[in-house]
């Protein structure tokens, strides 16, 4: 297979790589290729954070990455989670390893590392100076909203300021070949692409998946700032719940009449569709009776034009996605412990 197909594939799930001709090259003479992603460990994971990631980090294993993924204590303790607690952050790193370990079937290829094992090498620091001196401050400034944080707030803590130079660190530090997170992080990778540029390093590769809208979004909310959040359980749909639960939530959920900003069909398209393949509608013949959508498109245009109810698109998502999160859910009823800690813990966003 050549390097423009399998980029194709490790790429089908983003919407954005930067540049696809640097991935079809590396495909095309790397047989090993590397990849990172990281995440706070601040809280029970949703479906945003674990089930849309791991479909990219599965392609990456197809196509034979091996992919790290960064449990980032270090940046959690600065973007104040957990209360700055640093123990019970790196407890939740245990549980978020644990789950995607579950959801990617602890493929050979996958690894795991604390952000604490590179900072404490001897020379991350030396090296974060180093990267440091190749970036403004209004640019260090500018990337900070990478961690849901204003300008302003490195006025008050000027620990911000390290949150972005220690990302463009890691990437380095790992050596890794793409750099993979949601479009938040967007200006983290570019801020890594200047820094090499500029120290003559190889730039990483930056892969970016859409990000997962809060079930109590409006359709004039910026994405961005409207995402699924996990210490707002109304916003969310964690991996955990039960059926009942995610009925009850879609229930709730704002959905408009318009894809843009709908969480409802944003689960149908970054999730349902892409692991199942297809929407199943069930409904009275007197309503149109049942429907199959196996493309996003033509649900779209049947919902736009009404002839798709609200409430029979919620019932469809929220039975589609418990056949996805089932195996999860049972996952976490065999095995008590693995939520008795995080049920203990205070979630702060």
């Amino acid at each position: 297979m050549n390097g423009s197909e399998r980029a194709e594939r490790v790429a089908r799930y983003a919407e954005e790589v930067v540049s696809r001709d640097e991935l079809v090259s590396l495909l095309e003479t790397n047989d090993h290729p590397t990849a990172y992603i990281g995440f706070e460990p601040s809280g029970y994971l949703h479906i945003g954070s674990l089930l849309v990631p791991s479909l990219t980090i599965n392609a990456m294993l197809d196509e034979g990455f091996s992919v790290t993924i960064l449990l980032a204590d270090w940046h959690a303790l600065i973007n104040d989670k957990l209360g700055g607690n640093i123990g019970k952050i790196r407890e939740c790193g245990r549980y978020m390893a644990d789950a995607f370990a579950f959801a990617c079937r602890n493929r050979p290829g996958l690894k795991f590392a604390f952000a604490t094992e590179l900072v404490g090498e001897s020379d991350y620091w030396a090296e974060l100076i180093r990267n440091a001196k190749c970036a403004s401050l209004q640019r260090l400034k500018r990337a900070m909203t990478i961690m849901g944080r204003n300008e302003d707030e490195a006025e008050l803590d000027s620990s911000k300021l390290l949150y972005p130079l220690m990302q463009v660190t890691d990437i380095f530090r790992l050596g890794v070949d793409v750099a993979y997170a949601g479009m938040d992080q967007r200006r983290a990778h570019m801020l890594a692409r200047e820094v090499a540029e500029a120290s003559g390093r190889s730039k990483p590769i930056a892969i970016h998946t859409p990000l997962l809208s809060s079930l109590k979004s409006t359709s004039r909310m910026d994405v961005a700032v409207s995402k699924m959040s996990k210490s707002d359980p109304g916003s969310a749909i964690y991996v955990h719940d039960s059926e009942e639960t995610i009925n009850v939530k879609l229930k709730k959920a704002f959905c408009p009449r318009e894809a843009h900003g709908n969480p409802v069909l944003d689960i149908c398209k970054y999730i349902i569709l892409p692991y199942t393949g297809k929407l199943e509608i069930h409904r009275d013949s007197k309503y149109g009776g049942d429907a199959v959508f196996t493309a996003f498109e033509p649900l779209v245009e049947s919902y736009s034009k009404g002839e798709l109810h609200p409430a029979d698109l919620k019932n469809g998502v929220g039975s589609g996605l418990w056949q996805i999160l089932r195996p999860f859910h049972e996952h976490y009823t065999d095995d008590t412990s693995l939520l008795e800690w995080m049920n203990s813990v205070e979630v702060t966003r």
